[in-house]
């Protein structure tokens, strides 16, 4: 006997499949967001993608939605004075914040290109790739993190997870004044997804390395470069030997880098340069490093001073430091991945982990505990360069992954501990 009923509903399968509907709805909502400008430093226009983002996650009914100033972005100009510029807003949404499982989101507004940049608009490249600022670092992963949550939503056991995202002003630069923010949701959720882009193969990102910015201003004494040049203190010069200097940090501890990537100084050629400012990156591979490099970098100025103090008339003064340290792949984020990995293989992804030099938000929060993946955007390459791109079917291919995973936690086919 046959039955002419429907087919049962299978809530994960018939849920995921709703992804492949939105594909084309993604794809064109990411060209909107891909050209809206939210340069790190454009203020206007990371609001402007906020209020975008707040528009379309509006439909998921969270419980609250907060807008959140944070602290200007404070840093060294060229004379060696502090600088203060106005960010953007943070955006914030939270629904079920008492579920049982609660589960961290999170995703920048600003993109390195800044409001002057030639690299403005997203264009099709062919049918399968998008170029365009951030449609990989990092709007693509926002519209992941959007239809994966819309899955979520849409399924019958979504009062069992809660979820936060926080949507920051100022990854580009380091994070640094969303960093609170990013330390109150580690404290509060079980793990964190984060959507900065996949590899170029679609691989995943496993332990990172930490980083920090630093300054060293040299301030000498101005002189007439032909009348009375032994009078001056050449800012410039003893910049060079420190630049060189810390150059020569590379090689010196295994997995620690130093690049130095922004000299300074001096102005008419016949004024002996009373100024100069060395401006440098450090990555780290682990926690001691850091103690190691504050004790370099203070024993580096501490002979530069000794070796002209019989001269006089130099000053160094040394800012910065380690703003996110390494992020090793704890017991939860091995557990995490491993999670990730299952599902992955139940819709055709063979996920590989493999570990980075460069470092994103996951740092600051598996620096606070929190474990969490956090390279689950989009799949692209060529990102902070005009050959930005994506690929544009990896929109439902990595929305499915996160529905995936939330689908099989809510159900209680997996289990988080």
């Amino acid at each position: 006997m046959t039955s002419n009923s429907s087919p049962a509903f299978n809530p994960t399968a018939d849920v995921l499949s709703s992804i492949d509907v939105q594909a084309s709805i993604l794809r064109n909502e990411l060209v909107s967001l891909s050209d809206i400008n939210s340069g790190s430093f454009n203020a206007a226009g990371v609001d402007a993608t906020a209020d975008r983002l707040a528009r379309l996650f509006a439909s998921l009914a969270p419980s609250s939605s907060e807008r959140i100033e944070v602290a200007p972005f404070r840093s060294t100009d060229d004379r060696g004075e502090w600088q203060e510029k106005p960010l953007g807003r943070a955006l914030r949404l939270r629904k079920r914040p008492d579920a049982p499982l609660k589960i961290f989101f999170c995703g920048h507004l600003d993109t390195v290109f800044s409001i002057s940049h030639s690299f403005q608009k997203a264009r099709q490249l062919d049918a399968d790739t998008l170029n365009g600022p951030g449609v990989a670092d990092l709007k693509g992963g926002l519209l992941v993190m959007y239809a994966a949550l819309t899955a979520l939503e849409q399924s019958p056991y979504a009062e069992r997870i809660g979820w936060e995202i926080l949507f920051n002003p100022d990854e580009e630069i380091g994070s640094r004044s969303s960093a609170p923010l990013l330390a109150e949701a580690a404290a509060r959720n079980h793990f964190g997804l984060i959507y900065e882009p996949a590899y170029a193969d679609g691989g995943l990102a496993s332990e990172r390395k930490g980083s920090g910015n630093f300054d060293i201003i040299v301030r000498g004494r101005a002189a007439h470069a032909g009348r009375n040049p032994e009078d001056g203190r050449n800012a410039v010069a003893l910049a060079s030997e420190l630049a060189v200097a810390l150059h020569g940090l590379n090689g010196q501890r295994e997995g620690l880098t130093v690049n130095v990537g922004y000299v300074h100084g001096g102005g008419a050629l016949n004024i002996v340069p009373d100024r100069c400012v060395v401006k440098f990156n450090v990555r780290t591979s682990q926690a001691s490093d850091e103690w190691w490099l504050q004790e370099t970098l203070d024993q580096l100025l501490i002979r530069a001073n000794t070796r002209y103090a019989a001269q006089g008339g130099f000053e160094l003064e040394l800012r910065g430091a380690i703003t996110r340290p390494p992020k090793p792949v704890s017991a939860g984020t091995a557990r995490l991945q491993a999670l990730l990995g299952d599902c992955g293989r139940k819709i055709g992804l063979d996920l590989a982990f493999r570990p980075t030099g460069g470092c994103c938000d996951g740092n600051n929060l598996a620096a606070h505990g929190l474990a969490n993946v956090d390279n689950l955007g989009v799949v692209g390459g060529d990102i902070h360069s005009d050959r930005e791109w994506m690929r544009i079917s990896s929109l439902a291919e990595r929305s499915k992954l996160s529905a995936l995973l939330l689908l099989r936690l809510a159900s209680g086919e997996l289990s988080w501990q």
